[in-house]
């Protein structure tokens, strides 16, 4: 038998371009010995010394997910480090045995290195060969990685960490996530990447260095979730700056998936814990706050002071919340539906409840730094503008309010991201932009928002405004209201008022997105979005254009125009279909409901048939 010191060589386990490893028979203690050493001896005794050194203080990094260290030390210019052959068998020969996986174990055992590579990163470290290899997996399915500081660069020799150093440390780090996301589609695909065991000759194969694309592809043995199909693609994109620059981050989104798969919350559990300690949103300025809370108010219309409220996202959010959860905590509720109507809410809650509503809320901007501020307002003002568009497209009949307040819940998720997690939403907007055009790739486009929002948190922004919507008691038939109609489902015909009034607010945030495209595609997108809705919402490009004119002066939601039926009158199907691009006749009202009665403002000047 081969000898290795004092040690009996049993089996090659492994051999890559920059390490080995070995089972050998260790007689000192009469146990079995992993043996993980570099694939090239260090060229001189100082470079061995250095190499023991450096590997010695990672050996000392304890988590349960990093390889308990044995021993640290040369054979013969041979510089290794041992580990206990107990802690388990390799991921490579657990897929020898058992060649497939289900998604949901294999990510889970990802899930694991992950927790023990982000610790090591964290403490100064990398790995820079992982393999199949470089996990262990014991009886009970625990995942531990071993080999940290085994490939070593010759530039960390030394202890002098300078620029260079630290770059190339960091380098190093973002090198050891892409292998974790290969490894991720190992599992996926059972079968070796780009047909190479070695995951450093894939990253050589792969762009940018090389010409290979890694996406996981739609033959696989088991079928694949969206949201993990969008991990995986985002781990191997192509494009550097769209990948995971941390395993920490790579870690996050699996887990978010994995917890809302299995009904546990992930990234929604970690939201709503925010909501109940930070408040949803703050009110948007002090001078709101104080005039709500004013006694002069006391003599006004209740139109009047609605109008105030619905200047104010977070406060109309609110008095929602609070209105629907005292009804639900009196069984009061009738259906299951929602008061909808700020008129009737501010009726129900009195002045009292809407000033105490008002002092609820966080000062602006509540956490949330300079810089994040402003993406914050920005996106507060394409809500309004979108609640804008909703009240000039509605049908005739249906309450401003009502629609005003669809819509803005129909960006409850994204407006609950940007302010209780912005990084997260900085991702997930970096992911929407097209990288850089290339010889292949001229007119290369950026992720969805549903898949980028899936690369970054696991799920997506409409689960997370469901989510938050149902922990505020606000009823199904508004839960089904505020899910936007997908930008590539068809649009089929509406015959409810819920769903009526679901794809006119669909409409107005598509058109709100359309408007802050680049110039030259915007006239298209528009047309476009119009055509999709055209024959379903009996409207065309007359009225969209109509319904795009920025507004003189910003009217109380109960007084924006609606389409009068002679203005639908005017417009023939022929004329519809001219703007369109498709036929659209005119669409009839549905049959008023219970809906329409009880979201409909008690005290409204006019008698306007409301939901």
């Amino acid at each position: 038998m081969r000898r290795f010191g004092r040690f009996e060589l049993k089996a090659l386990l492994s051999k890559t371009s920059r390490s080995m490893l070995w089972l050998a028979f260790d007689p000192r203690v009469s146990q079995d010995m992993l043996l993980c050493m570099p694939r090239t001896a260090p060229p001189d005794p100082q470079a061995l010394a250095d190499w023991v050194k450096r590997a010695g203080v990672g050996a000392r990094i304890q988590h349960p997910n990093l390889a308990h260290v044995v021993e640290v030390s040369q054979v013969e210019h041979w510089p290794y480090i041992a580990y206990d052959r107990a802690l388990g068998e390799t991921l490579e020969e657990r897929l020898a045995r058992e060649r497939v996986v289900l998604p949901m174990d294999w990510s889970a055992w990802i899930c694991q290195a992950l927790e023990g590579l982000a610790f090591a990163h964290e403490s100064g470290h990398a790995h820079r060969d992982i393999q199949l290899s470089s996990l262990l997996i014991d009886g009970a399915g625990h995942i531990r990685l071993l080999g940290l500081e085994v490939a070593q660069e010759p530039a960390l020799a030394g202890e002098d960490f300078n620029t260079a150093t630290r770059r190339a440390v960091r380098e190093a780090a973002e090198e050891d996530v892409l292998r974790m996301g290969l490894l991720l589609h190992r599992g996926l695909t059972a079968r070796p990447v780009l047909e190479q065991n070695d995951l450093q000759q894939v990253i050589q194969l792969m762009q940018p260095q090389g010409q290979e694309l890694v996406r996981l592809g739609w033959e696989t043995p088991h079928p694949i979730a969206e949201p993990l199909r969008a991990i995986a693609n985002r781990s191997t994109d192509r494009q550097a700056r769209q990948r995971y620059h941390s395993a920490r981050s790579f870690l996050r989104a699996l887990e978010g998936w994995r917890s809302a798969a299995n009904d546990q919350g992930g990234a929604i559990a970690l939201l709503l814990d925010r909501v109940q300690r930070y408040g949803h949103l703050p009110i948007s300025s002090t001078r709101l706050q104080r005039a709500v809370q004013s006694s002069g108010l006391e003599s006004q219309h209740a139109s009047t002071l609605s109008t105030l409220v619905l200047q104010d996202v977070a406060l109309s959010l609110e008095l929602l919340r609070r209105v629907n959860n005292a009804l639900k905590q009196e069984g009061l509720e009738s259906g299951g539906g929602a008061v909808l109507n700020m008129q009737r809410a501010i009726a129900m809650l009195g002045l009292n409840g809407v000033q105490a509503a008002a002092r609820s809320l966080k000062i602006w901007p509540g956490t949330l730094n300079e810089q994040q501020a402003a993406w914050m307002q920005t996106l507060m003002k394409r809500v309004h503008r979108a609640g804008q568009i909703a009240q000039a497209l509605r049908p005739a009949g249906y309450d401003a309010e009502v629609v005003y307040l669809i819509t803005t819940m129909q960006n409850l998720g994204r407006l609950l991201l940007q302010y209780h997690f912005p990084e997260d939403a900085q991702q997930i907007r970096q992911l929407m932009q097209p990288p850089e055009p290339t010889a292949d790739a001229p007119h290369p486009s950026g992720m969805g928002e549903q898949a980028a929002s899936y690369a970054v948190l696991g799920c997506d922004l409409e689960a997370i405004g469901a989510a938050v919507a149902r922990h505020w008691s606000l009823g199904e038939e508004l839960l089904h209201m505020i899910r936007r109609q997908g930008s590539d489902a068809p649009v089929r015909s509406a015959g409810t008022d819920a769903e009526l009034l679901r794809l006119t607010c669909s409409l107005a945030n598509e058109l709100v997105e359309a408007l802050v495209l680049p110039e030259e595609r915007r006239k298209a997108a528009v047309e476009l979005v119009t055509r999709r809705y055209a024959r379903v919402l009996g409207i065309g490009l007359r009225e969209v254009y109509l319904a795009l004119q920025p507004p003189s002066s910003t009217p109380a939601p109960s007084q924006v125009p609606t389409r009068s039926a002679e203005a639908e009158g005017a417009v023939q199907p022929a004329d519809a279909s001219t703007d369109a691009g498709a036929p659209a006749p005119a669409a009839a009202v549905p049959t008023p409901s219970r809906l329409r009665s009880k979201a409909a403002g008690g005290d409204a000047p006019a008698p306007e048939r409301g939901r």
